[in-house]
């Protein structure tokens, strides 16, 4: 395998049984590769996964999908279901500016989804994150009236995610999804 057509770039060779093959990186957008057999057994070759871009870079992969939602003609083809989870997943996972990230790729899914595309049920953990945060916010005299950049981030999340659903007609059961039962009745009681 090499990342030129003449394999005397990046070049890699292996042979033999699977556990003498190693992951590796190439640089660039074309892999090459030529498979040669000394016929000395009958079985089928060998099997290799390609994937690009670099695992584990989170900022290749938030570029990549804010470009995808940005494009109106590609959002049909995205399993946005999908993706809503991922992101839901990586929201509740990650701190700092990966999760205000993650939250802005939420926010662009929501306004450019229809309804059944993604499940808001998911969101809870963050909801109860923004709650857990509005009340404190509301304790803290030392410095009213600034939020926090994920303070700001879920609060906006949260007003555009209940305009959609009121749009769709399903406000309550949101509603409904994110409390719990007691919170509810704390609320009632209010």
């Amino acid at each position: 395998m090499s990342s030129s057509s003449d394999f005397q770039q990046d070049r890699h060779s292996f042979s033999g049984s699977p556990q003498k093959w190693t992951d590796f990186e190439l640089p660039g957008d074309t892999l090459y590769y030529r498979f040669t057999s000394d016929m000395s057994n009958t079985e089928w070759g060998y099997k290799f996964t390609v994937t690009a871009g670099h695992l584990g870079r989170f900022q290749t992969g938030f570029e990549i999908l804010k470009q995808m939602l940005s494009e109106e003609r590609v959002i049909p083809h995205l399993p946005l279901a999908k993706i809503w989870e991922w992101q839901v997943g990586v929201a509740c996972r990650q701190t700092g500016h990966q999760r205000l990230k993650a939250i802005h790729l939420l926010l662009k899914i929501v306004q450019c989804s229809s309804q059944g595309d993604c499940d808001l049920t998911l969101l809870k953990p963050l909801w109860q994150l923004f709650t857990h945060m509005e009340n404190n916010s509301c304790h803290d005299t030392a410095k009213p009236g600034i939020l926090l950049p994920l303070h700001r981030a879920l609060a906006e999340l949260f007003f555009v995610t209940e305009n959609r659903v009121t749009e769709l007609g399903s406000l309550q059961e949101y509603l409904l999804a994110l409390n719990t039962e007691d919170h509810l009745h704390r609320c009632t009681a209010q």
